[in-house]
């Protein structure tokens, strides 16, 4: 009896050795990425002064996107009703695409929002100002979140910036002179814009 189901087992994993070899090198590749990737997404977030949490939330998006990427993978290699699975991974891919890329979308900030976490000159305290035409924002940088960042302007107001806007504008790192906070670019501080007009 035992003999009998050893040699099953066996017939099985010979059978299946390709689908297992690929499963195994998935679970590898998994921890090993997160083994190296997470201590250098934790050293980024430390450099750029955001809080502890912002570690945290990078961490959960970054596995929840790997893992749905390796459970699509492993389907696909295990033959999970290949036309279902193709059908079903070429939908994602292309909504995931649109989604995370367009400007219009919401989940282009989450796309941002890892871009803005390692990028250098974006960090917590930095005062910066964002130019969107004649117009522009300016506020220390108190934190980033999943879909906005939040600006903190020299009157104390709280200004919540969409990322993927603050990616697709100019944007001024610690200018040297300091606005009004939000207005019209070219009108001094203090002034109204009615009154500067001829």
């Amino acid at each position: 009896m035992v003999g009998d189901w050893g040699l099953a087992v066996w017939t099985w994993l010979i059978a299946y050795k390709f689908q297992l070899a690929i499963t195994l090198a998935m679970v590898v590749f998994y921890f090993a990425s997160e083994r190296f990737f997470a201590p250098k997404l934790a050293e980024t977030v430390d450099n750029a002064r955001f809080r502890t949490g912002t570690t945290t939330k990078a961490l959960s998006v970054a596995r929840a996107i790997a893992g749905t990427f390796g459970i699509l993978v492993l389907l696909f290699v295990w033959g999970v009703d290949l036309g279902n699975v193709l059908v079903f991974a070429t939908t994602a891919i292309t909504l995931l695409g649109v989604a995370l890329f367009a400007n219009w979308s919401l989940l282009s900030n989450v796309t941002s929002y890892f871009v803005l976490l390692a990028h250098p000159s974006f960090r917590r305290g930095d005062f910066i100002r964002v130019i969107d035409v004649d117009n522009y924002t300016e506020g220390y940088i108190s934190e980033l979140n999943l879909f906005n960042t939040k600006l903190i302007t020299e009157n104390r107001e709280v200004v919540l910036y969409p990322n993927n806007l603050l990616l697709s504008r100019p944007m001024l790192v610690n200018p040297k002179d300091r606005l009004s906070g939000m207005g019209k670019v070219g009108v001094p501080a203090g002034v109204k814009s009615d009154s500067a007009m001829p």
